[in-house]
């Protein structure tokens, strides 16, 4: 019996968000998105089918399914109108006994508390900027400069912005006070690394693969503030930066720079204990590559560095998918059955032969 073949009996329940609080164009995108995944699942032979929460209410929706008979894609990034509910989603799944894709719940709390994030990285050696976090407006001293200055509990650049570099204990006593008024809450400060930028896609448990390097290439961009991933060159289409950082796959690197990137990648990976998978944002300066952020769980929808990374490999967008089931499924009794039915076979084999 073959293992592997056998866990494509096993359904797989996608879980995605839609907010009906977004506009109308995110909203279709997202359905978009989801049926390209549910597709090219089915093309890698799973049974597939969706599941959108649209309200908060997350327990009721999954009342209906069995976690003993299937497998969840956590796709979930928040329960609509909650914000900072990535871990909850997680915490949810756990209580109710489903196995799904991607971080914990433990570890997607930590990834959204950068301070805590920090002190894990150096705690374990990981390279990281020099930083500090304040709840007042003094800058107390602070002489990294340039800075660069964030929400200490925000993700996706959310807050971030080219004022958020700093050049001047001036500038930074002012974006201090502006993230603490707009956010209220602490602020993060750390030296910004105005060097290369790369998005290093892991996955794996154990014995970990590392996709081609991603490049964020800041090149034709001459004014410093602008030489960074905004919220706004993320998701906006329209702005500058957006047009103007070119993905670079795979980067140019020496086989020593290599080497050295796919070290403290590893590094970073196993010091937040992401599972599965995760990609990882970091910066060379002075033959230093600096952990920049660790998103567990971070996106691969089809244009994302991540999926494109995959596809470099040699990976369809299914069988980046398939792989992350995979890997998953481990952890699900259903596989851990067929492990022991596949040996009870193999060992009534040789008594045969015998």
């Amino acid at each position: 019996m073959n293992v592997h073949s056998n866990l494509l009996h096993l359904p797989v329940l996608l879980l995605y968000t839609i907010d009906h609080e977004w506009l109308l164009g995110d909203i279709n995108e997202a359905r978009q998105v989801a049926k390209l995944m549910c597709d090219a699942l089915s093309d890698e032979g799973y049974t597939v089918a969706e599941l959108c929460i649209d309200d908060p209410d997350l327990i009721s929706r999954l009342m209906q399914y069995n976690a003993d008979t299937c497998l969840i894609f956590n796709w979930c990034e928040e329960l609509p109108g909650i914000p900072h509910s990535t871990a909850q989603v997680a915490k949810i799944l756990e209580m109710l006994g489903f196995v799904f894709t991607g971080a914990s719940s433990d570890t997607l709390a930590l990834s959204e508390d950068k301070p805590l994030v920090k002190q894990r990285l150096h705690s374990s050696g990981v390279p990281i900027p020099p930083w500090r976090i304040y709840t007042s407006t003094s800058p107390d001293g602070w002489n990294h400069f340039p800075a660069i200055v964030k929400p200490a509990y925000e993700h996706c650049s959310y807050g971030v912005t080219n004022e958020a570099v700093v050049l001047t204990p001036g500038e930074l006593n002012n974006r201090i006070d502006y993230i603490m008024e707009t956010f209220n809450q602490p602020v993060l400060v750390e030296e910004f690394i105005d060097g290369r930028e790369f998005h290093v896609t892991v996955v794996g448990n154990g014995e970990l693969e590392i996709f081609p390097v991603a490049e964020m290439d800041f090149s034709t961009i001459a004014d410093i503030k602008k030489r960074l991933c905004t919220y706004e060159s993320k998701f906006d289409p329209l702005s500058e930066q957006y047009q103007s950082i070119k993905l670079r796959l795979p980067a140019l690197l020496t086989q020593k720079e290599e080497l050295d990137l796919r070290k403290t990648a590893v590094q970073a990976y196993r010091a937040i204990d992401c599972r599965d998978y995760a990609r990882l944002d970091i910066r060379l300066q002075n033959s230093v590559f600096y952990i920049l952020d660790v998103n567990p769980n971070a996106d691969i929808s089809p244009d994302t560095s991540s999926a494109l990374a995959a596809e470099a490999s040699g990976m369809s967008y299914g069988q980046l998918a398939s792989s992350l089931i995979k890997l998953a499924t481990r952890r699900h009794q259903f596989y851990n059955q067929l492990q022991e039915k596949v040996s009870n076979e193999n060992i009534d084999n040789c008594n045969a032969i015998q």
